[in-house]
C-alpha cells in the first residue's frame, strides 16, 4: 500500500536551458506551450519528475521527448521554488543547462513547435523561465573562464576563428586575437590537425580538435582563462 501523507506536498519538475551556437551567436532552444496555463506562450523545455525516475533521468527524458536531444552535456543548475512560480499548483523545479553541438542544432529544430532564438533578443518566457536562462547564462559565462566546457558547442574540428567567435559570443564581447591565440595555445588543450578550412578571401585556416585528456589534467591542476 502507497503512503498516505497528512500534509500537502509540492509537485517537482525540471527545466532545462539548452544552448546551441550557429557560429556567430549563442542561441537557446525554446518551446511553444500547447496548453494553458500560458498558451502559445515560449517556453524552456521541461516537465514533471516522474517517482520512477531520478533528477538526471527526468531531464534527459525531457529533452528526448521534446526535443529529439540525446547524449549531450547536462548539468544541474540551480532550484527555483517561488511559491507562486506556477499557478496551477505550489511546483519547485530544478534546472539544469545543456550544450549542444550544431549537428544537434540541425536536428531539434525540426522537432515541432521548437525554435532556436539568439539570447540577446529572447520572446517573452512563460512562468519564471526568463529567471532560470539568466541564471544559466550567468553559470555558462563563469564557467567559459576555468573549464573548457565550450567545446561543447563546437563541430569535432574547428578553426581558431571559429573557436574565438564562440567565446565573445558567449561573453558578450570583443576579444583581442592575438591576445585570445597566445592563451588559447599555451593552455595545451589543442590537437593541430593537418588540415584547412577556408574562411572568407584570406589564405585556408588550420583545423584544430580539442584533447579531452589533456583537458582532464589541465582540470586537476585548475586554470583560470581570462
Amino acid at each position: 500500500m502507497p503512503h498516505v501523507y497528512d500534509h500537502p506536498r509540492a509537485a517537482l519538475t525540471v527545466d532545462c536551458v539548452v544552448f546551441g551556437f550557429d557560429g556567430g551567436e549563442l542561441q537557446a532552444l525554446l518551446i511553444r506551450r500547447g496548453l494553458p496555463p500560458f498558451k502559445d506562450t515560449w517556453a524552456l523545455p521541461g516537465g514533471f519528475v516522474r517517482v520512477e525516475e531520478t533528477l538526471d533521468e527526468a531531464a534527459r527524458r525531457e529533452l528526448e521527448e521534446e526535443n529529439g536531444l540525446r547524449n549531450v552535456f547536462l548539468e544541474q543548475l540551480y532550484t527555483f521554488g517561488s511559491v507562486h512560480r506556477d499557478p496551477r499548483e505550489r511546483v519547485v523545479s530544478i534546472a539544469y543547462f545543456a550544450l549542444v553541438k550544431p549537428e544537434a542544432v540541425a536536428a531539434a529544430t525540426d522537432a515541432a513547435e521548437a525554435k532556436w532564438f539568439p539570447v540577446s533578443d529572447l520572446p517573452t518566457l512563460a512562468f519564471d523561465h526568463a529567471e532560470i536562462l539568466t541564471t544559466a547564462l550567468s553559470r555558462l559565462r563563469g564557467k567559459l573562464t576555468y573549464q573548457p566546457i565550450g567545446f561543447e558547442l563546437l563541430p569535432r574540428k574547428f578553426t581558431l576563428t571559429q573557436l574565438q567567435r564562440l567565446y565573445e559570443a558567449v561573453l558578450g564581447h570583443h576579444l583581442d586575437k592575438r591576445n585570445f591565440r597566445k592563451k588559447v595555445l599555451s593552455l595545451d588543450l589543442l590537437t593541430p590537425l593537418e588540415e584547412s578550412r577556408q574562411e572568407g578571401p584570406h589564405r585556408p585556416a588550420q583545423l584544430f580538435r580539442f584533447d579531452p585528456e589533456r583537458s582532464d589534467r589541465l582540470k586537476e591542476r585548475g586554470f583560470l582563462f581570462e
